[in-house]
């Protein structure tokens, strides 16, 4: 058992109390923030989610606001997406690469007005990634980290708490898309979104001295369906397919290797940041592509700090990135990293602590 030393590197969000007083036993750092990852009851957490309501501090999205006369241009050079359709209220998935295609974040863009948008980001420095590129367009953009902290509402029984606290317009919210509103004072913007397949809602809160006021509204509207604490980090992700950008790609990693080629428009303006490189990349075809794997055995250890070895008749044919025991599935599931060569049917060995554990390569999602 160890605890965290504070320091001014590592910031807690604004619901970091809450979720210490709701029993956190185990989290990691993101965005060089504490991102919860268990408060001591996995199976009861994952099942919760599946089922039922699950509430997660994911302040460690954090939020890249471009404001200005040339805010929506540098949105559409950051994004190897088409933008130009893009409405107010509306949120697009984007994967961010750099100049050689490689993929470097993967947020979800809000559009709040024609000249403000959102980058809500996954783990990696956007903020000065933008800022640069802005400064070398010599663009007139103000690109700040604001006052803005998701806490996610996912599982099937969502929609009623979210409804219960803002009225049945929500229901009406479609995937990505958002309205910015209050709740008891506090202004915040609701999405339908969130890091898991089961449904659900982000609350942005753009106050972060409510941080534990917003948490509590949350529960207690919550208590009818059996809302609980959780976090995105539940096999239900591996379950669903979803990709971890930075634990299941690496700084050779493209889209196209790990199941985002769809969201490129390779038709966008040549200025577009990696565009080039994407063309090419489609053009040739990626050498690589993202599997999911059955392991035989029983509940084996997770994954830990580095990926593992993934061989095909003695030869390696790439990683295996992670690894969780799936509930529903009964059996340890992963991604591969792959050889185009390798392909759903093939069996494969993963080299795990000297041993070699087999394995069974399949498409995603598992589920």
């Amino acid at each position: 058992m160890f605890s965290i030393s504070p320091t001014a590197r590592l910031r807690p969000s604004p619901f970091y109390d809450a979720v210490v007083k709701e029993g956190l036993r185990t989290a990691m750092v993101y965005n060089r923030m504490i991102l919860p990852v268990s408060f001591g009851n996995p199976d009861e957490e994952y099942w919760r989610l599946i089922n039922g309501v699950s509430m997660w501090d994911v302040g460690v999205e954090r939020q890249i606001q471009l404001t200005g006369v040339d805010a929506a241009k540098l949105a559409q050079i950051l994004s190897p997406r088409d933008l130009s359709k893009c409405k107010i209220g509306q949120g697009k998935y984007v994967p961010l690469c750099n100049h050689k295609g490689i993929l470097i974040n993967d947020p979800i863009l809000l559009k709040l007005d024609e000249n403000k948008f959102w980058f809500s980001i996954a783990d990696s420095d956007i903020l000065t990634w933008a800022q640069a590129i802005a400064g070398e367009k010599g663009l007139d953009v103000e690109i700040i980290e604001p006052d803005v902290s998701p806490l996610a509402i996912q599982g099937p029984k969502s929609e009623e708490v979210v409804a219960s606290m803002f009225g049945d317009w929500i229901r009406e919210i479609k995937h990505f898309w958002f309205k910015e509103t209050e709740l008891e004072g506090m202004p915040v913007a609701v999405q339908r979104s969130g890091w898991s397949k089961q449904g659900g809602f982000e609350i942005y809160l753009m106050d972060g001295s409510k941080g534990t006021k917003l948490w509590n509204i949350v529960k207690e509207a919550g208590k009818p369906y059996g809302i609980g604490p959780g976090s995105p980090g539940t096999p239900e992700r591996t379950e669903s397919g979803l990709v971890s950008v930075g634990g299941d790609s690496d700084y050779t990693t493209n889209p196209f290797e790990v199941r985002l080629g769809k969201y490129i428009d390779l038709h966008v303006a040549d200025d577009v940041v990696g565009i080039q490189a994407l063309r090419k990349i489609a053009s040739e075809g990626p050498k690589r592509h993202q599997l999911g794997l059955i392991l035989e055995g029983e509940i084996a250890d997770p994954l830990k700090f580095s990926w593992e070895d993934i061989n095909y008749m003695g030869n390696k044919v790439g990683h295996m990135t992670n690894c969780v025991w799936s509930p529903r599935m009964s059996a340890n599931i992963g991604y591969g990293l792959l050889s185009v060569n390798i392909n759903p049917g093939d069996p494969v060995e993963i080299e795990r602590d000297g041993t070699f554990v087999k394995a069974r390569v399949v498409d995603l999602p598992f589920i």
